[in-house]
């Protein structure tokens, strides 16, 4: 092997840099390791070059000598101070005085943000080690030293794709949500104000401290272990937005059972395939719910799955099926429940006694939190899996960071725990930082469009979390819904789940915030398990209507081209490509539960040494990021490649477009050309002077190339219960046309109204 010197003597003019970088090939980080392909003894020195910011590696054992080739594990400083000035100096809509005068702030102004980011980058071993130690409670603080804050590969061709963080500590995030916070005194704060559906109901209208939480969580957990649930088990949930449903997900974690939910309108057929793939035993279920107007029986769906299941698997077995009696038997006499499997859940809660199972499991960071489905491009779901600590630091602090939380605040996310809005921002995130917030079992639209403000005066609602479809259903139905309350203690309007038309933005800021609240867009994925780009609430930084904002800490976007080239940032200059992320964060997914090969080829095959987040991007000069829609959203029209959100922004802001989803077409000549899938506002009717209209915004707004060639109108689209529009549902109708085979629009159970098709297929072929 050869000596230490003469491998120092090999890097003349550069100089080691206290950072960590990519562990191709290695088990963990640090000079002395083991080999994977000769299990001998390895040496291995980090360099930087003083002026290029180049990482390069050395690599020697006792049958190889390597000089690695150079590798750009960091941004190169000039790219950064480069991005950094430039968002510095942009021009956007600035915080209005009454918020920065009336708000305390984490980070004072958006300078700070700057220089935060920047460590997080040059230095992320000692960034993210100081911010693990100093928020959270680890059972072992010492266990979180330099060399195993994190390690990973990437690079698909350098071996399997591999991430961990903080690996050799152990905590339980259950304990640092709720246990942590009534030891320090917080049990008499309020952890959830619970608004339940119908605004009468008031039985269900209650506020439940943070040590009631905690005792109802305790005896969940009871409850679970009694029914034989164990460490690593898998149990899922199927159950409304009522208190149980988080504190069922605390249960879980604090246990060391992974939790599953599943959104509580999926069908009996979805449902089945999330509990055979993920080999669920136990189910935590409700009888049944009103969501608005409607009363759904929730357990008549679980027990039909578990039958599916059954027929599809005789060998797979369903032990017990605890049950919440949440309507009761005024409103379910006839409820059926198996001896033997069925259990009532409040009735087990109350016997459910102090015990020798109430201690805390201690789980190491990289054990199993939860799994979520998602689904995939294919329409088949796919199983997330995330883990213990790396996911508690990331939720946690981006919810401090990107919505300026501070004690007394009350915050409101209007999403269901069933997506990872509802875990990372409805239980993890916020309770984490001992936050109170509201916990709405109903819809924005029930009784009526001024729900919503009802609640924000009710509770006097600080932040406001939703999508940009509620925004744009409520902005359809009037202002005067809005205006009838007040809303004068809000704060942050922050958004989620899809890019934000700018004129819808704008509604939300001034007639929603009436021009006072700062809005905080938000870009991330299930994937991701938090935010990754934001709209920092913070004194200077300039907001621009329909930009995402800058990234977070930790996050080194890259913007690459059709070769997987990355553009480097110039200011003032704009790029448009894949987005992709260069290195890990905290909350990176792990894998695609039981198909490593399928996470391994969609998200790190198709650049390697990248992350792909599937979504296309546009950097604009000053250095923020525009989503322009899925990858596989893009249109080439005659060589113009086109993001389906920029013609959909451009047709929103006709006053006559309610709503709208873009997807390419078959074109003769030109390849591919626009299609257009048109809802129409109240009022207006279709006709061709209106058609004409459309098609020239679209030729004003982004240029001659994205006129589109059809204009569908639709009484409905294709959408999730998240609210998420299936475009590729869309494609599949405009590919096809009148020979279309319905059987290649895939699984259509994730579908909030399945008769959508028709009425889109109908209308395309009209």
């Amino acid at each position: 092997m050869p000596s230490t010197g003469l491998i120092q003597a090999a890097f003349v003019g550069l100089v080691q840099l206290p950072v960590q970088v990519r562990a191709r090939g290695f088990d963990v980080p640090g000079k002395q390791r083991r080999c994977f392909p000769c299990n001998q003894r390895v040496l291995r020195f980090r360099t930087v070059h003083r002026q290029r910011g180049i990482i390069r590696e050395l690599r020697a054992c006792a049958h190889r000598v390597e000089r690695s080739r150079a590798t750009t594990s960091l941004m190169p400083p000039q790219e950064v101070d480069a991005a950094l000035a430039s968002t510095l100096r942009a021009s956007g809509v600035s915080a209005s005085p009454e918020y920065l005068r009336n708000s305390a702030f984490h980070i004072p102004d958006y300078e700070t943000y700057c220089e935060m980011y920047t460590r997080s980058l040059r230095d992320p071993t000692g960034f993210w080690l100081e911010m693990a130690r100093n928020n959270f409670y680890w059972r072992d603080p010492n266990a979180i030293t330099p060399d195993s804050v994190y390690r990973y590969n990437f690079d698909v061709r350098q071996g399997p794709i591999q991430v961990e963080w903080f690996f050799r500590a152990e905590t339980n995030i259950c304990y640092n949500a709720l246990d942590r916070h009534v030891e320090q005194g917080l049990g008499n704060r309020v952890a959830l104000y619970c608004e339940a559906n119908d605004m009468d109901d008031m039985d269900t209208h209650r506020a439940i401290t943070y040590a009631e939480l905690l005792d109802m969580v305790k005896r969940i957990a009871r409850v679970l272990r009694r029914q034989g649930v164990r460490r690593g088990d898998t149990v899922t949930i199927y159950m409304p937005m009522v208190p149980e449903l988080p504190a069922a997900m605390l249960a879980c974690a604090r246990i060391g059972a992974v939790h599953n939910v599943v959104f509580g309108g999926f069908s009996a057929e979805a449902l089945a395939g999330r509990l055979l793939d993920a080999r669920s035993a136990v189910i935590l279920s409700c009888d049944g719910i009103r969501r608005g107007p409607k009363r759904i029986e929730l357990k008549a769906t679980v027990d039909e799955a578990i039958e599916i299941c059954q027929t599809r698997d005789p060998s797979f077995h369903v032990s017990c099926q605890l049950v919440l009696r949440r309507l009761g038997e005024s409103m379910l006499p006839n409820l059926t429940m198996q001896a033997g499997r069925d259990v009532d859940l409040r009735v087990a809660m109350e016997e459910a006694v102090s015990g020798p199972d109430d201690a805390i499991e201690w789980m190491k960071a990289e054990d199993p939190l939860f799994l979520l489905y998602t689904s995939g491009s294919t329409g088949t779901p796919k199983g997330v899996l995330h883990t213990t600590g790396g996911y508690m630091v990331n939720a946690a602090l981006t919810f401090k960071y990107s919505f300026n939380y501070q004690p007394g605040d009350v915050y409101f996310c209007t999403a269901d725990c069933g997506w990872i809005t509802g875990h990372s921002y409805v239980v993890y995130g916020p309770m984490l930082n001992a936050a109170t917030q509201v916990l709405f079992e109903g819809v924005p639209t029930w009784p009526d469009p001024g729900r919503l403000w009802a609640i924000v005066d009710k509770y006097q609602v600080t932040h406001l979390y939703t999508a940009p479809t509620a925004i744009r259903s409520l902005k359809k139905a009037g202002d005067e819904y809005v205006k009838r309350y007040k809303r004068t203690s809000l704060k942050i309007l922050a958004t989620v789940g899809e890019p934000i038309n700018p004129q819808v933005w704008e509604w939300y800021h001034q007639v929603v915030g009436d021009s006072r609240c700062n809005v905080v867009d938000t870009y991330w994925q299930t994937e991701t398990g938090a935010h990754v780009v934001i709209s920092p609430p913070v004194r200077g930084f300039q907001q621009k209507p329909g930009s995402a904002g800058v990234p977070f800490f930790g996050i080194r976007l890259a913007v690459l081209d059709d070769r997987g080239k990355e553009i480097p940032f110039v200011p003032g200059q704009e790029s448009e490509g894949y987005l992709c992320i260069r290195d890990p964060w905290p909350s990176c997914l792990r894998t695609i539960f039981g198909a490593q090969a399928r996470f391994e080829n969609g998200y790190f095959k198709p650049f390697p040494g990248y992350y792909m987040t599937g979504d296309g991007c546009r950097r604009d000069g000053d250095g923020y990021i525009w989503i322009t829609g899925r990858v596989d959203d893009v249109i080439n029209v005659s060589g113009h490649r086109i993001g389906t959100a920029e013609v959909e922004s451009a047709l929103v802001r006709h006053p006559a477009v309610a709503e709208a989803a873009v997807v390419g077409m078959p074109h003769e000549i030109k390849g591919e050309c626009i299609a257009c899938f048109v809802i129409l506002a109240d009022g207006y009717t279709p006709s061709d002077t209106l058609r004409n209209e459309l098609v020239q915004t679209c030729r004003k707004e982004i240029g001659a190339f994205a006129a589109p060639e059809r204009i569908i109108w639709t009484p409905a689209l294709p959408k999730t219960r998240s609210g998420k529009i299936m475009r590729r549902i869309l494609r599949k109708i405009s590919e096809q046309g009148r020979d279309l085979d319905r059987s290649v629009l895939g699984d259509l159970s994730t579908l909030a109204d399945p008769s959508a098709v028709d009425a889109v297929i109908q209308s395309f072929l009209s």
